[in-house]
Parts: structure tokens; C-alpha cells; sequence
């Protein structure tokens, strides 16, 4: 097939490229470079089968243009939670990038797979959550909300343009995803920041009390998900959870990281909420993947300490990489995921 990735020099997007390239599928690539790296891109992008389009996924035309002849649009390309900024560029450029990207699908018969999150399920303390879950959002001043607001709307708009144009659509709600190619701040997750701090021997910050859980997905699982949705019919027109079933407290996260780079205890700084300003926090998250392994066949792979080996060991020289200062040290393992 001929496949369209928003995002592509991203975290999921670099590694479903590189995945779908090696399926024999062909891929155009865009992205506008904000926040992924073209770094992301080095093994496949003078690939045959790969074009790369530098643009914003709400320039309506360029969209038009690029989906051409596409039989899939995955839509990956997004902005997150605003921590340390205002909410205006998560709620913009998710609402009306995902605009762009139906309308230009829609006009050129493509199936759009596009990401969602977990996140939508908010404040629902019913867990492990399934697609049939309520979402339960928090107040509207409280900004955090707004990315799971923007895909809650992107999954409404989805389902519009599947019952108005007859196009097929599936939105993935993907839990905590982690590896190779991850951004290295916040943006990529609490496992980033951790390994980071662990790294240089700084302390890990954790928000609140780090009694909060997660559930966290290896890259190559969250993949598998994604080729799955693209390739089985069987995926049309639904919403699955893509994820790890395992629940893990932010602050075990934490001591597991610091524990495979360092061997002395590991230094916790708590950082209360009120940091963020208003800030609520959602307790408990973790998937119900029974749809996704019934109509998908989708299993979680890989264990999260043999997923965080190798993110560490990537980690370290995506540093080396880009001339971050980075200590010569002896890490605790010496295996790694496949």
C-alpha cells in the first residue's frame, strides 16, 4: 500500500516507518519538524520507497497534495499536555490538523488511522479502562485537559466523516509509550526525564506523591498495534486501546530506572502539583486490550525492564549523538529487547 504518516520524524511515526518500509509498503512522510528530528529518520530516509514532506499538518493544500494516491492516512502528528505553556496549540493544532487530514482523505477515499490517547479516559477511577469506559474530564481552567478535550473531539470528528463520506476510519488510544527515538523531555514521557536524571546523578523529579500509576508500552508493541489497524479490515470503524496491561506506580518507574544505570540509591525529588499552577492528575491508568486481541491479534510483547535496557542504551547515544554531556557509565545489565 501506499501509506501517508503525519509525524513521521517523531517518536511512534520514525518506528512505524521503518516497520511499514520493511513490509514492502511505500511511505510519505510529513512533518514540520517542531518536535520531531530528522535524526529519527537516518536509517530509512534514503529509502526507495520513502519521500519526506517538511510541512504543518493544517496546510490544507499540502495535505491535498501528499495524500494523493494514498490508501492510508495515519495521522500521528500532534501537540500534548501544556505543562509549562498555555493550552492554545494543543487545542488548535489537533482540531484543526485532524480537520485537514480527514478532508484531504475524504476527498482522495483513504482510511485514516489516527491516534488518540489514553488520556481521554481522564478521571474515570473504573480501571483497567475498555473502549466502552466513560471518559471523565476535569474542570476547563484546568489546562491539562485540553489534549484529551483535542482528542476527544478528533475522535467525534473521525466517526463524522466515517457516517457522512462512508470512509474508514480507526482511532488507537495508546498507553505510555516508551524506546528508541522517544523525545527526551516531558514530551516523551515520565521515562525520559528518568533516565536523563539517572544518567547525570541528578535527582528524579516525580509529580506529587509518585503513587500514580501507568501502564508503559514498548515501542515495537505499539507498532505491531498500529500495522494491525492498517493492514486487517477487521479494524475499521472502531477504537481500540493499544498497550501494556502492567500497572506500575511513577515511583517504582523511577527506582527500576535508576537501579539499571546506578547501583546507590536512587534520589527522589517530589514536585507538588502546584508547580503546574492548576493541575489535576489522573490516579490510575490501564488498558483493557481484550478488543484489540480479538479482532487484532494484538499482544504486548516485550517486558518493561528488558524495554527500558534498550531505551537506556539508546538513550545514552542519542546524547553522544547530539554532544550532550554524557558520564562513561557501567550500566547494571547487559541484555536487551529484541
Amino acid at each position: 500500500m501506499k501509506i501517508m504518516i503525519t509525524g513521521a520524524a517523531g517518536f511512534i511515526g520514525s518506528n512505524l516507518t521503518a516497520a511499514l518500509l520493511q513490509r514492502g509498503h511505500t511511505v510519505i512522510g510529513l512533518d514540520n519538524l517542531s518536535q520531531g528530528f530528522l535524526l529519527n529518520m537516518e536509517s530509512f530516509q534514503n529509502h526507495k520507497k520513502f519521500r519526506f514532506v517538511e510541512g504543518d499538518i493544517r496546510d490544507e493544500k499540502l495535505l491535498l497534495r501528499v495524500t494523493r494516491g494514498c490508501d492510508v492516512v495515519v495521522h500521528l502528528a500532534a501537540f500534548k499536555i501544556p505543562r509549562y505553556s498555555d493550552a492554545m496549540d494543543t487545542l488548535l493544532i489537533n482540531s484543526h490538523g485532524t480537520l485537514a487530514v480527514l478532508e484531504a482523505a475524504a476527498k482522495h477515499g483513504a482510511k485514516v488511522v489516527a491516534a488518540s490517547t489514553s488520556d481521554v479516559y481522564g478521571k474515570n477511577p473504573k480501571v483497567p479502562f475498555s473502549e466502552e469506559s466513560d471518559l471523565v474530564i476535569g474542570r476547563p481552567e484546568v489546562k491539562r485537559w485540553s489534549y484529551a478535550i483535542s482528542k476527544m473531539f478528533e475522535e467525534q470528528l473521525m466517526f463524522a466523516y466515517h457516517e457522512r463520506h462512508g470512509m474508514n476510519i480507526v482511532a488507537l488510544r495508546f498507553f505510555g509509550g516508551y524506546g528508541p527515538n522517544q523525545h527526551m523531555t516531558w514530551w516523551g514521557g515520565p521515562q525520559s526525564v528518568f533516565i536523563n536524571a539517572a544518567i547525570d546523578n541528578e535527582a528524579i523529579p516525580l509529580h506529587g506523591d509518585g503513587m500514580q500509576t501507568r501502564s508503559f508500552t514498548y515501542i515495537s508493541d505499539h507498532v505491531n498495534g498500529i500495522v494491525a489497524t492498517i493492514e486487517k479490515s477487521e479494524a475499521n470503524n472502531q477504537v481500540f486501546n493499544i498497550g501494556n496491561t502492567r500497572e506500575i506506580t511513577i515511583k517504582d518507574l523511577a527506582s527500576i530506572i535508576w537501579r539499571l544505570v546506578r547501583s546507590d540509591e536512587p534520589k527522589i525529588l517530589l514536585t507538588p502539583y502546584e508547580t503546574f499552577g492548576k493541575y489535576e492528575d489522573v490516579m490510575r491508568r490501564v488498558p483493557d486490550i481484550t478488543k484489540a486481541r480479538n479482532l487484532l491479534g494484538f499482544e504486548p510483547k516485550i517486558d518493561l525492564e528488558d524495554g527500558l535496557k534498550t531505551t537506556i542504551r539508546w538513550q545514552i547515544g542519542r546524547r553522544l549523538a547530539l554532544g550532550t554531556p554524557t558520564p562513561n557509565l557501567k550500566l547494571n545489565f547487559a541484555e536487551a529487547a529484541e
